[in-house]
């Protein structure tokens, strides 16, 4: 969607502030022994107070069951997509939160990932190269250039500098009055033609997108089981998943969702 009067910018402003407002409770609240099921109820009330709904309850893709909870819940080494159930939070867990809401006709949709209750040193480490990541990759979006930019600084730090690895066949997306638009964001640069399609697009003024790095430990593979939803690293690697509401501007972007920054990488700690 490109955004194109100051009222839209507003209602897409005002949704990823609802899904910033999600997080800021649920890193409040989080603490092991608790189950997805409960975190997953937890979301689906605040929503209600804020007066939104979930975009992923529902949501219906070709070969897929429709999804059955209010937020993304994944678990360690699940890459995205997990749905809730009665699996209990443990010390030392990674829990990356995908939330995504519809307020006032508008999509808000980011993601951020928790150590719960105390870090791993190798979760210490991913959390911070996700946030990094997701820094560098949003400072190279300019209007006019192309959106291979973000892959490059991107893949540059993950895969260069850290030592870890970008899972592919995921990317960021279009957002605006649907969930997914157009166009494809890849986190890597294409290897092979038509890989990538639109790798070459420039990025627009006023364009809102959903940029969305989820790397993993150990493997660039993913898994999954027939149709179900959730989606694994192939190795069983742990994994994280960070994701932000980005409006491009005449000489940069603006990030609706700048702060889940402050938030805090380990939760419910003692």
């Amino acid at each position: 969607m490109i955004l194109r009067s100051s009222k839209e910018i507003e209602e897409a402003r005002a949704a990823a502030g609802c899904v910033v407002q999600t997080h800021r409770r649920l890193a409040e609240w989080l603490r092991p022994g608790l189950t997805l099921a409960e975190i997953d109820a937890f979301c689906g009330s605040l929503f209600e107070t804020l007066q939104c709904r979930s975009a992923f309850i529902g949501y219906k893709v070709r070969g897929h069951p429709p999804f059955r909870s209010h937020t993304c819940l994944s678990l360690n080494d699940m890459v995205v997509h997990g749905e809730h159930d009665e699996t209990r939070l443990t010390e030392g867990d990674l829990l990356a939160v995908d939330i995504g809401v519809k307020h006032r006709g508008m999509i808000g949709d980011a993601a951020w990932t928790y150590s719960i209750g105390s870090a791993t040193e190798i979760g210490r480490r991913l959390q911070a190269c996700g946030r990094e990541s997701l820094r560098r990759g949003i400072a190279a979006i300019r209007a006019g250039r192309p959106m291979i930019d973000w892959a490059k600084a991107v893949q540059g730090y993950v895969e260069r500098e850290c030592r870890f690895h970008l899972v592919r066949g995921l990317g960021g997306h279009g957002i605006g009055r649907t969930l997914h638009e157009s166009p494809y964001i890849a986190n890597t640069a294409p290897t092979y033609p038509g890989e990538w399609t639109e790798a070459w697009k420039a990025f627009e003024p006023g364009m809102l997108i959903a940029v969305e790095p989820m790397i993993s430990a150990g493997t660039t593979e993913i898994r999954s089981r027939g149709n179900a939803w959730p989606i694994w690293t192939a190795d069983g690697s742990l994994s994280v998943h960070y994701e932000a509401d980005i409006m491009v501007t005449e000489h940069g972007c603006e990030n609706f969702t700048a702060a889940l920054d402050e938030l805090p990488d380990v939760v419910g700690g003692k």
